[in-house]
């Protein structure tokens, strides 16, 4: 999947979270209404892909997201900022028109 982009960063940290919790170094990024912009990233391990599902890997790691999500992210990238305020994984997305301060919710 090249229409969304997970970074070296965002890697590493999906490894060292999925190998504490004895998973597959998978996350899953979905795409649900609601938070203050109208949409809103959601961040889970996964324990593998559907069959529809886009997938994006870097370093060993995998990336996967639902159709209905991708298109609505496509050609995004997956970061993990770690910075005063604290850490978090971050979603740079070209489609968002909008978003919110906190950056976990966009408009399109």
């Amino acid at each position: 999947m090249a229409t969304v982009d997970l970074t070296e960063s965002a890697a590493r940290r999906v490894a060292a979270i999925a190998a504490k919790q004895g998973k597959p170094a998978m996350l899953r990024l979905s795409v649900e209404g609601g938070g203050c912009s109208g949409f809103q990233y959601k961040f889970a391990l996964a324990e593998s892909a559907e069959a529809d599902d886009g997938v994006a890997q870097r370093d060993g790691v995998s990336l996967v997201v639902d159709p209905v999500s991708l298109d609505l992210i496509a050609g995004a990238e997956v970061d993990y900022v770690e910075s005063l305020g604290g850490a978090a994984f971050r979603v740079t997305n070209p489609n968002a028109a909008s978003g919110c301060g906190c950056g976990s919710s966009f408009s399109i």
